[in-house]
């Protein structure tokens, strides 16, 4: 997993992503080459996953820095970008990070993001291993069977991964026997993008609807289920993938712990609670069709939020690089 090519970089004056829409049926990379093009893919979703938005927010600015010599459009073109998905955290949060270093020139606002790069893919290392510590605290049975939801793996980070961090800390350590994914209303992450990880990283694994996840708890076939996070408030409720919710009151109901995994840069100290959190709505289409198939009838009423929020007395753990945190 140590070498594996980073799901964002910059190449030779461009930001480079590994093209997720395309995953499972095709591998491939996007270049890009401006500002709208990088707002095209994020709100697409070719990069998406909240430490991964991060990275594209800080080279964003810096493709904005090297386009213009006027500050004020830069730091119009920084808006536009930190705006492209509001509840994820980490975009605006790389935008800001970047954007401090514009009176210096371009250059010291690619270096600060390329640090940011680097960075990301450390913390996650760290969060996932002390996450991996706790887990196998709390769950007394070798080898242990997880459940997971949407995709928190590499490809939703620079390069490693949170809550899939874990996945491959205990697979190294022979402490894992498989994974449960859920397949991940609406855009199939978990069935898409999940899957495709344990499946390159040889991890057992089975997929399942999302509405089979308390099924499989109740038949003992869970251990713990550990997920990771787009916004995290300051009290300890998680904003994450649409679904989350459910599978905490699902696991608090069977006695299993529940375990948040991100980077420290995921927690927004402003927000009091969960309650202040801005909910993302997606297109009807994603729900009416599958692959530009219909599946419901032409003009059926669509309520397709891409994440809820899941209060923290729900929530065994919420892990960072620093550890499990205190609210």
């Amino acid at each position: 997993m140590e070498d594996v090519r980073r799901t964002i970089d910059w190449v030779n004056g461009a930001v480079e992503i590994i093209d997720q829409v395309a995953l499972p049926g095709e591998y491939r990379t996007l270049r890009l080459t401006t500002v709208d093009e990088l707002i095209d893919a994020i709100r697409r979703l070719a990069v998406r996953g909240a430490p991964a938005l991060g990275g594209a927010g800080a080279l964003g600015t810096a493709l904005a820095a090297f386009a213009s010599d006027d500050p004020a459009a830069v730091r119009a073109d920084a808006e536009r970008l930190a705006a492209a998905r509001p509840t994820a955290v980490n975009l605006s949060w790389g935008v800001s990070r970047a954007l401090a270093r514009l009176g210096d020139g371009p250059d010291a606002v690619l270096a600060e993001a390329l640090a940011l790069l680097d960075e990301d893919e450390r913390l996650n290392h760290e969060a996932s291993a002390r996450a991996t510590e706790l887990i196998l605290e709390k769950c007394p049975r070798r080898p242990l069977r997880l459940l997971t939801h949407c995709n928190a793996g590499r490809l939703a980070t620079v390069g490693w991964g949170t809550a899939l961090g874990v996945v491959w800390h205990l697979q190294a350590a022979g402490r894992l026997e498989y994974v449960l994914a859920d397949e991940t209303r609406p855009l199939l992450q978990g069935a898409r993008l999940t899957a495709w990880e344990l499946t390159e990283a040889g991890v057992p694994h089975r997929v399942l609807p999302d509405s089979a996840a308390a099924a499989a708890m109740a038949r003992g076939m869970v251990d713990c289920v550990v997920v990771g996070a787009d916004r995290i408030a300051a009290n300890g409720d998680v904003a994450n993938k649409i679904g989350t919710y459910g599978l905490a009151i699902a696991a608090a109901r069977h006695g299993l712990p529940f375990v948040v995994v991100a980077p420290s840069s995921t927690v927004d100290p402003e927000l009091e609670s969960g309650e202040s959190i801005v909910i993302e709505e997606r297109a009807p289409e994603e729900i009416t069709t599958i692959s530009g198939i219909p599946v419901a009838p032409p003009g059926t009423n669509v309520f397709n939020p891409a994440f809820d929020v899941t209060p923290a007395e729900l929530i065994t753990a919420v892990v960072t690089e620093k550890g499990p945190m205190a609210p």
